[in-house]
Formats: C-alpha cells, sequence, structure tokens
C-alpha cells in the first residue's frame, strides 16, 4: 500500500522556503528582533519535518514487512532499520536531528537557537533525500 507522502512533501517545501528567505535577507540591515523571528521560523519549520521525517519512515517500514521489528521502537532504533533499507544515510546525522529537536524547547537560549537553526539548514539536504527515498519505493 502507497503511502500519501504530500503532507512530507509540504514541509520540506516550507521548510526549504524559510532557509531561503532566511538566506536572501541581508543580516546588517536587519533589526535583531527581525533576525530572531525568521530563525525561530526555520526553526519550527525544522521541527515539524522532523517529526513527519521520522514517522513517515516508522510508517514505511511497517508498510513494507518490518512491523514487528518497529512496533516499540526507539527513534534510533528507527534510524538504523531505516538506513539498513536505504531510507537514510548516516545514521547519526540522525541522532544528532533528534538532539537538537528535542533541544528547540530551549531556543529561548540564543546559542541554542543558533546552533538548532545550523542543523536544520543541514537537516533539509537529508530530509529531502529521506523524500525521494520514500517516493522511488512508495509502492
Amino acid at each position: 500500500m502507497a503511502l500519501d507522502l504530500s503532507s512530507l512533501k509540504k514541509a520540506v517545501n516550507s521548510l526549504n522556503i524559510a532557509i531561503k528567505v532566511v538566506s536572501s535577507v541581508n543580516k546588517k540591515t536587519i533589526p535583531k528582533n527581525q533576525k530572531d523571528v525568521l530563525r525561530a521560523g526555520v526553526i519550527q519549520n525544522f521541527e515539524f519535518t522532523y517529526e513527519l521525517c521520522w514517522k513517515f519512515m516508522k510508517r514505511w517500514l511497517e508498510t513494507n514487512g518490518e512491523g514487528a521489528s518497529v512496533d516499540g521502537a526507539t527513534r534510533k532504533e528507527i534510524f538504523r532499520i531505516a538506513a539498513e533499507k536505504q531510507l537514510i544515510g548516516d545514521v547519526a546525522k540522525w541522532f544528532e536531528y533528534t538532539q537538537a529537536r528535542n533541544e528547540t524547547a530551549h531556543t529561548y537560549d540564543n546559542n541554542t537557537a543558533n546552533e538548532v537553526f545550523r542543523k536544520a539548514k543541514a537537516f533539509l539536504k537529508d530530509a529531502k533525500k529521506l523524500l525521494k527515498e520514500l517516493e522511488s519505493k512508495n509502492d
């Protein structure tokens, strides 16, 4: 059974747009509070895109014969199985994204927010790769 990937596509696209908007802004002329709002938008997009990514990994694995092995599995275990099935590449990166996602509750700290923002930009490439793999194996 094919998965409806439309929500994941929208999320990845939204994160992509948010990052492009931030990249297109002249950071020297924009006030700090506006920079903070733009950064927060990227972080929020990262949060929901990350959540959809791991949930779609799990759904795909359940749908494609891995149901028992992912039932009750931790995210780390899901990432390892997803890598075995070539849905994702570097499992360690996905562990880092999990840590960054867990830190988003603490984005009131400027250093933490900046680190999560940097991870969100790196995450976009891996989210696009996951989406591409899911699309190619979605039958």
